[in-house]
């Protein structure tokens, strides 16, 4: 049966790890750029060079260097933060959960992001290593075969631990991220929704989710950095957290912001299309309210 234009259609909790590891699928070689650039202390290799110094030594493919730790992170991080999200908001809204206060909703997406980026730690730290392994010497790779391949030989050489180093600034990040995205995509698209200009369809999710794209970027790059360096470090390279950001504070003000322009043009899409894909997920498969 085709719903009619008035009904109302609810996400699944499932719905934002789908939606998230399509929009990785197409975003991943920014992401791989920027953590390129968050890893390197001398800042000289700007994106589009380095981007290109990596095709042409090691052909385009490199580019989806870690693609699988990619789609794990997503599966369980943003499946984690999206079906926390919408499900508390049910339960505090109701039928009119969209409809509860920016505070609240804020609250909310901080809560889910701090589930889900703790939960998703270990993809992540896979995903950065398996990243950052195609711009050191092959004496110095790791070499992973795949995301569950990077996870068990984390466990079996470095302990159980190093699976959840940088969960703090991880989490950290996933709280701002997941602030910045949801809770500001709902807000601004009930905000243009409201004006009259507006309908809820693809021109509206598009400029919902750029806005949220941008104010996420803003909000989680410092911790960003922080987390990328945390991940990808040596054994016993940083005493703690302290440590990390003194390091990175030599570079000044700034170093906080490395890749800050390749993390806002992979955010966005990301952040787009995740909607994008979420609005459809929800439109043509969410259950009525």
């Amino acid at each position: 049966m085709i719903a009619n234009a008035t009904e109302k259609r609810i996400s699944r909790w499932y719905f934002g790890g789908l939606a998230s590891s399509g929009a990785a699928i197409v975003t991943h070689p920014l992401d791989l750029i920027k953590v390129h650039l968050q890893t390197q202390q001398d800042g000289k290799v700007k994106a589009v060079r380095l981007a290109i110094s990596i095709v042409k030594q090691q052909g385009i493919t490199a580019l989806y260097s870690g693609l699988t730790a990619s789609l794990l992170r997503q599966l369980t991080y943003s499946t984690a933060r999206f079906g926390i999200y919408e499900a508390s908001k049910q339960y505090v809204g109701g039928a009119k959960a969209d409809n509860i206060p920016f505070y609240q909703k804020a609250l909310i997406a901080g809560m889910s992001g701090a589930v889900g980026g703790f939960v998703g730690t270990p993809g992540d730290m896979i995903n950065v290593r398996m990243q950052n392994d195609i711009k050191v010497p092959e004496a110095q790779r790791r070499n992973y075969k795949h995301a569950i391949d990077g996870v068990f030989r984390v466990f079996r050489e470095e302990g159980f631990r190093r699976l959840f180093s940088g969960a703090s600034t991880a989490t950290g990040r996933a709280v701002l991220m997941t602030i910045g995205q949801l809770s500001f995509y709902d807000q601004i698209k009930i905000m243009l929704l409201k004006s009259g200009h507006f309908d809820d369809n693809l021109i509206t999710h598009f400029s919902a989710s750029l806005a949220a794209g941008a104010i996420a970027t803003t909000m989680t790059q410092p911790l960003d950095v922080l987390k990328t360096r945390a991940m990808n470090a040596k054994p016993g390279e940083f005493k703690n957290m302290m440590h990390l950001v003194t390091y990175t504070a030599k570079l000044g003000p700034l170093g906080f912001y490395k890749g800050y322009v390749p993390a806002f043009i992979r955010l966005a899409p990301q952040t787009i299309l995740t909607f994008v894909f979420l609005e459809q997920l929800r439109k043509h498969f969410g259950y009525l309210q």
